[in-house]
Order: structure tokens, then C-alpha cells, then sequence
């Protein structure tokens, strides 16, 4: 299946040709209208890479994806990735008649001005043949790259395809690196590569800038926890029968935690046909949580399929996992999730569900940390909230002045600060209380280019959806209206989360504090990716670059140091971004 690709600006065609992309369709400033055209040919015939006029063309690309077009409303004409989750209210609003294409609906809701009220996953490039403009679904579950050389402004939902692209003059941005030690993922607009930009969830985005179309806002309603949980239990329920696929068995990843747990009742609740689950275990001798996800199952009656991954296997598969990324994540759980999402492609399956989205929504324990700096705070600097929340992860931003090659800190210099990624969004604005600032930080950073992205990019790669109703937009609307003290009720995270479903799962699973999933990232380090750790951080390619002090890798390797316990994460955040520089090229 395709992804795709578009270029604002002279020869466009042959811009899209050069980046791997077949041009489907060109637009003329001026003269016919835009036309179909056969795979690799532009607007005048001629095949792609000859001289053409036309300012805009779009075109698919090679690879994973559902990229479909081109479709047209009036004189508009897009290519996308689009999965609607409210089709049938959008061609009521619209007068689109039935069996119109899920792209399409986008597109004439773009067309009326009512591209808010789309509920999905997408990517959007339209043309009206004089400007591009890009549209990406609210919380950020597709993913959508540009970036500007010379006269051209070309964007693509594949960081691969810039990255391919001859008239950029790019390279490794190194800020990105910085970014990525110290959250694990990059947030905002940035990419490791220069020049090239990531659009954000909920924008509308033109080569001039963006707008905003869709931001959640703390709107504070005083009714009952009751009446907060009933109302939050009938849009949990529209929002996983909306993800539900058709015709056949729904499949559920299902962790044992309680966002997975009340997605698999109300997913067997709901749905018509079987449900089955899949659990991972990384073997009986470690703790895990499979003795809660088999309860889910059995109360569930679910066809429940527990996934055996070994260390020997994730070293195996680490590269080619990491290479399918537009960005390095550092999740020791990457490879296990794209396992997953085989096993549930081998069944035939078009889709399946999962629980992420119940942390950045509805307040999980990471945001305790904060909480209790805030309480205790005795620092009256204005980024100091934000500072804490940057330590609050735990990640290698403190590790930055001995891991980073003097020649790399100086090359930093003037670099924006991190801060900037989330200090404004722990100010009064949209969000007035501490804690809806928090859950609004952890949507916006973490959910849009963590957690999202890493479904959308291994399910994609196994010719499925992964679909998660906790990031609804309705849900996401109601959780900030719901008063904070309902989503942090004294020690109990999530706690209007869980009595809105409390009635479906065992009390054990609905009270049961957070552990998450337990990762031996340590064995593996030592064990099975031993080798290959050694092999990449400390290789001529990783010396070359020049940007790990590698006297401070081999004491991290040795497991020397006052690193001890969180070692472990932090050479897997070195082993994957290693990984993925090289599989760039970068």
C-alpha cells in the first residue's frame, strides 16, 4: 500500500519523481482542470522528470500506508491517508452521496469549513492548482513531514521520502539528539533532520505558516462524579464502536492494565463477532501482569493469544524494527509491538484496538512527580515548573555534559532551549489548573510523536490499523471539562476513568494501582544485544560521528558509575537512536 507525497513550486512533477513519487496529479495556474494522469507522466504528458509548469502536483509513494487518490471537491483536488470514525455524520453534513471515500469526505469537510468536526486518522494535501495546504487529524495518529527548498515546498507522510529528496540540502539536526535524551521521542515541530518539519496535530498548514482547528480547552463543569462518569461511559462506548472494523473479529492489545482492560469489555460488550486478545510475556521466570490480562480475557470471554518474546529475538529484529520509524522512540517495547501487530495481520484481521491514550487523558501516576514538586516548590523561576518536568522523565538529560563529545556541546551552542517544547503549555491558558496543564503537556508531546506514531508506523507496516478510543476527540472534550479532582481523586489516578467502567471489570483490575509493563532491558543488554551494543555504540561508524564520548559508553556498558537502576533505559535510548542514524544514512 502507498504513502504519499506533494511539491508546491516550479516543476513539481519532476520534484515528486525525484523523491520516489509517481505524479498522479498536476495542477495549472492557469488553463484545464486538473486531470488524472497515468503513473509517472505529468500534466502535459510527458513523463515524470521532464519540464513541466504546473505549481502543485501530489503524487503516492512506495511503502506502507493506506494513501489513496486523487478525489475531488469543486475546483479542490487531495491525496491522503483517511480513516473516518464519523463518515456517516460527515456525509449528512456534507450531501456527499453514500459510498463516497472516507478521503473525499475530508475534503469537502475541508471545502465547507467544517474540517473540525472530523473524527480519525489523517493526512490530508490539497490543492486548489496555486497553493498546498496540509491537514493532520486532531491528537496526531498519522504522521505528515515538510520542508522548503529553494522555490519548492514538498511534504509527505514519509520522513524517507524528504530525507530521498535530491533538492534538499539536508543532514543530521543536532538538537534532535538532545531532544531525544531527554524525552525518549521528539516532541514538536523538530525532526533529525534539517530542515525538514514535522506539522502538528490539529493544524491546518500552509507553506506560510498554520492555524489551529482543533485544541482541547478546560472548560470546568461542576455537575457529579456520576453524572461526569455516566456521560464519560456512553462516549467510551461511541468512540470503540466507531473503531470497531466491519464484518469479522475485533482484536484488542490487551496489557492487564485498565485502559486496555475497558477497551476489551466494552470492544466484546459492542461488537457482533469474536473478539480476540494478545498479551505479550517476556517468559514465566519475570514479573508480569499476564495473570491480569488472562483475567480480563476469561471475564471477557475473549480468544486470548499470550505472544512468547525472547531476547534472542528482539536482537534480531531491532534494526529492521527501528528502520520502519520516521523517528527513533526509545520504547524497549517497539519490537514486541510490532510482533504484535504480525500476529494479529496473520489472522486476516484489518484493525486493531488498543488502551493508549487513558495516561495523557486522564491523569496517570507520571504526573505525581509534578505534583509534588509543585507542592514543595521553592523555585520562583518562570521555566522552573517547566525544568522539573523535563527531569521529571528520567531520561539522560542530566548525563548530556559527560555522554556528549565537547565538539558536540559546542556545536549546541545557542541552541533553543528544551524547556521551549513544554514550557507553554505549564502556563495559565487553555488550561487553568496544574493538572490539566500536565495531562494537556503529556497529550500534546508524548501522544502525538510517542505513542501515536509508534502505533501508526508498525501496524502500518503490517497492513493494519491500530485504533485507539482513549484519544478520541469527544472523549479528550469531556476529560477536560471533567474537574481535576475527579481524574486524581486523593492517590487514585484515572479515578472517573474507572467508575465509568467499573461495572464491566473485576475490582481487582479496576482498583489495582499502575505498574505497567516490566521490560528486561537489563538481561537484554547483557545478554542477547551484548554484541550488538558494543557493535554499534562503540564501532567506527558511532566513533565517526563524532557525537558519544565513548569513555563514558564503555563505563555505562560495564555497568560502572552511579547510573544504577535506570542504566538499562538509558543505553537502550543510545542503542536505538544509533540504530536509526544509521538506517537514515545520517
Amino acid at each position: 500500500m502507498p504513502r504519499w507525497a506533494a511539491c508546491q513550486g516550479p516543476d513539481a512533477a519532476r520534484q515528486l519523481a525525484a523523491m520516489g513519487a509517481h505524479p498522479i496529479v498536476a495542477g495549472a495556474a492557469a488553463g484545464p482542470p486538473i486531470t488524472s494522469l497515468p503513473a509517472g507522466t505529468d500534466s502535459s504528458g510527458a513523463r515524470a522528470g521532464g519540464p513541466v509548469d504546473n505549481p502543485v502536483a501530489l503524487g503516492l509513494l512506495a511503502g506502507t500506508g493506506p494513501a489513496i487518490g486523487p478525489v475531488r471537491s469543486g475546483d479542490l483536488v487531495a491525496v491522503g491517508e483517511v480513516t473516518l470514525f464519523n463518515a456517516a455524520e460527515l456525509r449528512r453534513r456534507t450531501g456527499a452521496p453514500e459510498g463516497t471515500s472516507d478521503a473525499e469526505l475530508l475534503l469537502r469537510a475541508y471545502a465547507q469549513g467544517d474540517v473540525a468536526l472530523a473524527e480519525g486518522m489523517f493526512a490530508l494535501a490539497v490543492t486548489d492548482r496555486r497553493e498546498l495546504v496540509l491537514i493532520r487529524d486532531h491528537v496526531g495518529a498519522r504522521t505528515l513531514f515538510h520542508a522548503t527548498a529553494g522555490d519548492h515546498w514538498a511534504a509527505a507522510t514519509s520522513l524517507r521520502a524528504l530525507r530521498d529528496w535530491p533538492a534538499l540540502d539536508t543532514g543530521l539536526h543536532l538538537p534532535a539528539v538532545t531532544s531525544f535524551l531527554t524525552f525518549s521521542y521528539l516532541p514538536g515541530t523538530g525532526t533529525f533532520l534539517r530542515g525538514v518539519h514535522e506539522a502538528l496535530p490539529g493544524r491546518i498548514t500552509t507553506r506560510d505558516g498554520d492555524r489551529t482547528y482543533w485544541e482541547p480547552r478546560e472548560e470546568p463543569d461542576e455537575r457529579s462524579a456520576a453524572a461526569h462518569a455516566d456521560e464519560l461511559r456512553a462516549l467510551l462506548e461511541q468512540a470503540t464502536a466507531r473503531r470497531l472494523p466491519g464484518a469479522e473479529p475485533a482484536a484488542v492489545l490487551l496489557s492487564g492494565g485498565i485502559d486496555s482492560s475497558l477497551v476489551t469489555a466494552l470492544a466484546a460488550k459492542l461488537h457482533d463477532h469474536p473478539v480476540r486478545t494478545y498479551s505479550i510475556s517476556f517468559g514465566a521466570e519475570l514479573p508480569n501482569e499476564l495473570g491480569y490480562s488472562g483475567l480480563v480475557a476469561a471475564h471477557c470471554g475473549t480468544d486470548h493469544t499470550v505472544l512468547q518474546v525472547s531476547g534472542d529475538t528482539v536482537a534480531a529484529r531491532l534494526e529492521s524494527t527501528v528502520a520502519l520509524l520516521d523517528s527513533p522512540v526509545g520504547d524497549p517495547l517497539t519490537v514486541p509491538n510490532l510482533l504484535l501487530a504480525e500476529a494479529v495481520a496473520a489472522t486476516g484481521a484489518s484493525a486493531v484496538l488498543n488502551g493508549e491514550g487513558g495516561d495523557p487523558v486522564f491523569g496517570g501516576p507520571k504526573n505525581l512527580p509534578m505534583l509534588i514538586f509543585e507542592l514543595l516548590r521553592d523555585d520562583p523561576a518562570p521555566d522552573a515548573r517547566a525544568r522539573a518536568y523535563l527531569d521529571s522523565y528520567r531520561k539522560c538529560l542530566g548525563d548530556l555534559p559527560v555522554l556528549l563529545t565537547p565538539a558536540a556541546q559546542e556545536a549546541l551552542t545557542g541552541a533553543p532551549p528544551l524547556t521551549d517544547h513544554v514550557a507553554p503549555y505549564l502556563r495559565p491558558g487553555r488550561m487553568r489548573s496544574l493538572l490539566n496543564q500536565l495531562l494537556h503537556a503529556n497529550l500534546r508531546t508524548k501522544g502525538a510523536h510517542h505513542i501515536l506514531t509508534k502505533v501508526e508506523r508498525l501496524t502500518a507496516a503490517t497492513g493494519i490499523e491500530g485504533r485507539a478510543p482513549l484519544f478520541d476527540r469527544a472523549v479528550i472534550d469531556h476529560a477536560f471539562r471533567v474537574p481535576p479532582r475527579y481524574k486524581l481523586n486523593g492517590t487514585a489516578e484515572k479515578w472517573i476513568l474507572k467508575e465509568a467502567v467499573r461495572d464491566l471489570l473485576p475490582a481487582t483490575i479496576v482498583d489495582r494501582p499502575k505498574s505497567g509493563m516490566r521490560v528486561p532491558v537489563q538481561q537484554w543488554l547483557h545478554g542477547p544485544l551484548r554484541d550488538l551494543g558494543h557493535d554499534l555504540l562503540l564501532g567506527p561508524t558511532a566513533r565517526a560521528r563524532g557525537l558519544f564520548r565513548p569513555d563514558t559508553i564503555q563505563t555505562w556498558l560495564r555497568r560502572e558509575g552511579t547510573l544504577l537502576p535506570r542504566q538499562g533505559g538509558k543505553l537502550w535510548l543510545l542503542l536505538t537512536l544509533e540504530s536509526w542514524l544509521r538506517a537514515y544514512d545520517l
